[in-house]
């Protein structure tokens, strides 16, 4: 007889974003003349830029000639485009990476979920509270947690809770862990780490031989200086930490699907009997293994990204998305709802009116107001009493909504 992985039934809700979707629709079929505005999954909405199109296009072109026509790629992506990357995006910040660090992927949401492949299943893992809610279910797929407890912490994980009592700025654990989640500009609360306080994870990680999980998925949106893009400024960090980044947010290919992975060659880990492994040779194995790479007119497209034409079409759209977020942060404020984020990220975190409960706040903005947001609930338990809008929207829809939430909260 066939069994079951037993872990997921230790999961105590839905995935949080498909619970959204399935009130939405059971509103709009409800009430059909209602115009819904939808400001809660981070899905972009702009084109893509006009550089990364064409060269969409000629990717495609050169499958259709058998002088250029490309089948299976490297798996850990083509060096073209991680030199492309290490070119523009690291080497501006003063980081020095190898091609061979660098690791191509269909988007950092599997990336931050399959590296837990290459990790033994007893390590300690400490999250922030709230958080984005991948991290927190994978590892209980996995089978590293016990059953969740009445406010919704699983048994073995290490919660750092985020809220605005520390500013949404995590602790250094008292106990000692072996991995640590850390997003940056922060999904969903938007705010960012400072260059010290990043320092002092990177010494507690390497003081005792932990590893960062460091989501970069959103760096692209820091408008304000001396914010670090990447964990790889601070000193130490190639000894102790793994960043993810994204195209999906940067440019806009949430349906398209271009990620990738940066896993130092010094970033070691140990066996049970003492010995240290390379972690960047575990990962590449994991990927030949269970990955057959991202489609070459996909590469061709997310090179263009960094391109003299594209880069500054893409920073348009970027500029776009970070308007939309001054409007609703400022908004809000105007209507006397006190929020934060959406500065150097395209998410504004605000505080439910009047203490209500985030799925209550959701259903009635959804019903009185006919605007979706994000219950910060569903983050995880210290996102209670909190919710995520995103800047994602175009602009028409992010100024009625807006106006709609006055109309209802302001004084």
């Amino acid at each position: 007889m066939s069994l079951v992985n037993e872990h997921y039934l230790k999961l105590k809700a839905g995935y949080l974003f498909p619970e959204i979707g399935r009130r939405v629709k059971a509103f709009s079929d409800s009430h059909p003349e209602a115009k819904v505005i939808r400001l809660g999954i981070g899905d972009v909405t702009r084109p893509l830029a006009p550089a990364v199109i064409k060269a969409f296009h000629e990717g495609v072109d050169d499958l259709g000639k058998s002088e250029t026509f490309h089948g299976y790629g490297p798996e850990q992506g083509y060096e073209w485009l991680s030199k492309v990357i290490v070119d523009k995006s690291y080497q501006p910040l003063g980081v020095t990476l190898k091609t061979s660090e660098v690791f191509i992927s269909d988007g950092s949401k599997c990336d931050s979920a399959n590296i837990l492949d290459i990790f033994a299943l007893g390590n300690k893992v400490a999250i922030c509270d709230p958080v984005y809610p991948v991290y927190n279910d994978t590892n209980v797929m996995i089978g590293r947690t016990g059953e969740a407890d009445e406010r919704g912490y699983y048994q073995g994980l290490v919660y750092l809770p985020c809220t605005a009592e520390n500013h949404f700025t995590p602790a250094i654990p008292k106990e000692k862990v072996d991995i640590i989640y850390l997003c940056y500009p922060n999904n969903p609360t938007g705010m960012v780490a400072t260059t010290e306080q990043l320092q002092a994870w990177v010494d507690y990680a390497n003081a005792h031989q932990a590893v960062i999980f460091f989501d970069a998925a959103y760096e692209a949106f820091i408008t304000e200086p001396g914010i670090p893009h990447s964990i790889y400024e601070i000193d130490g960090a190639r000894t102790c930490a793994i960043e993810f980044r994204s195209f999906s947010k940067t440019a806009g290919f949430t349906g398209v699907r271009c990620g990738l992975t940066v896993v130092p060659e010094e970033l070691t880990a140990m066996t049970a009997g003492g010995e240290k492994i390379a972690l960047n040779k575990l990962w590449n194995r994991r990927q030949c293994t269970k990955f057959n790479g991202v489609s070459y007119p996909v590469q061709k497209a997310a090179a263009a990204v960094y391109s003299d034409e594209g880069w500054p079409q893409v920073q348009e759209i970027i500029a776009f998305y970070m308007e939309n977020a001054r409007l609703i942060r400022e908004g809000l404020s105007a209507a006397g709802i006190t929020c934060y984020g959406g500065v150097n990220a395209p998410y504004i975190w605000l505080k439910t009116p009047g203490g209500m409960k985030s799925w209550d706040f959701f259903d009635k903005l959804l019903n009185e107001c006919h605007v979706v947001g994000t219950p910060g609930s569903g983050f995880g338990p210290s996102g209670e009493g909190y919710f995520r809008l995103s800047a994602f929207g175009s602009r028409e829809n992010v100024q009625e909504a807006i106006k709609r939430i006055r109309q209802k909260w302001g004084n």
